[in-house]
């Protein structure tokens, strides 16, 4: 096989399969960013509370719980979602003005205790959840696009573009960045720190459930699955800054093709192992994220 031809059938389709898995490793990685940004809590319960809505949606469409339509399965796992972001914020709130540290191990616990709910409620079995993504494919120079890549660039574009318009145009978005900046200044001029904190939980949260639902088609559902996704997720996050919005995308979008180019070429038993030095290195190279790096600044 000639270079050319390599490039065609091996490289290209494995920056592009990589580029929109590194589309959903964004969303998890912005839900992690926008609670650091303005609590200054890394949120390990990301991963397993995301992984126990998804197994909420299993169980709800698949007769196990209940007997749902799909849209309605998911419309209750987002309120889920939505209501387990409030309660945990809800019981560690005093400990994000005391501790960030503190804080941060709390989280690692509801983890565990999300973890332990799915694995009483669905027990430890792998299953498989099917969504309802059109299923077709057609080729472009030899690249092979299917109806999941269109989907999963659908969702993650009008997702991220209408969390970005909130950010930069709404109160509730300029509140969010006045505290991000400067929590003090803006408590003085009379914002409502936990309100603002409430709004990244929640929002970090339905971000979870959309990631977490999307990587499932191209695997399996089991306990550790969207778990295991949220440490791609949370790469991102290192890669860009974890006080960056921009730099999750541009983390997840570069983690995505490196993990796949490093599984074709290398092996991915020990996948996990260079995630880890990926992150290591990004974190000597990039301390403060890939973009301020480059660019100088960042958002």
């Amino acid at each position: 096989m000639s270079f050319w031809d390599s490039l065609l059938y091996d490289l290209f389709p494995l920056i592009w399969s990589g580029m929109i898995t590194g589309c959903l490793y964004a969303l998890g990685a912005l839900g992690l960013v926008m609670i650091f940004k303005c609590s200054k809590v890394v949120n390990f319960s990301h991963g397993n509370v995301a992984g126990l809505t998804a197994f909420l949606v299993y169980g709800l469409s698949s007769g196990m719980l209940m007997s749902l339509s799909w849209g309605a399965a998911v419309l209750v796992a987002l309120l889920a979602a939505v209501a387990i972001a409030f309660l945990i914020y809800s019981i560690i709130s005093p400990l994000v003005f005391e501790s960030d540290l503190t804080s941060t191990i709390a989280t690692l616990g509801f983890g565990l205790i999300a973890q332990g709910v799915t694995l009483l409620t669905f027990g430890a079995d792998i299953v498989a959840l099917d969504l309802p993504i059109p299923r077709f494919a057609f080729s472009v120079l030899g690249l092979l696009i299917t109806g999941y890549d269109l989907t999963v660039l659908a969702v993650a574009v009008v997702t991220i573009g209408a969390l970005f318009i909130i950010i930069d145009y709404t109160k509730l978005g300029i509140a969010f960045r006045a505290i991000s900046e400067n929590p003090f200044a803006a408590e003085v001029c009379g914002l409502n720190l936990r309100s603002v904190h409430y709004f990244a939980w929640i929002t970090a949260a339905i971000l979870g459930v959309v990631g977490a639902l999307l990587i499932v088609p191209t695997t399996f559902l089991s306990v550790t699955t969207v778990a295991t996704f949220m440490l791609q997720a949370f790469a991102a996050a290192v890669i860009g800054g974890f006080a960056s919005l921009p730099g999750a995308l541009v983390g997840g979008v570069l983690v995505g093709v490196l993990m796949n180019l490093f599984t074709f070429y290398v092996s991915p038993e020990f996948s996990s192992t260079f995630l880890l030095a990926v992150i290591l290195v990004a974190l000597n190279i990039f301390p403060n994220g890939i973009l301020q790096k480059v660019g100088g600044s960042r958002v």
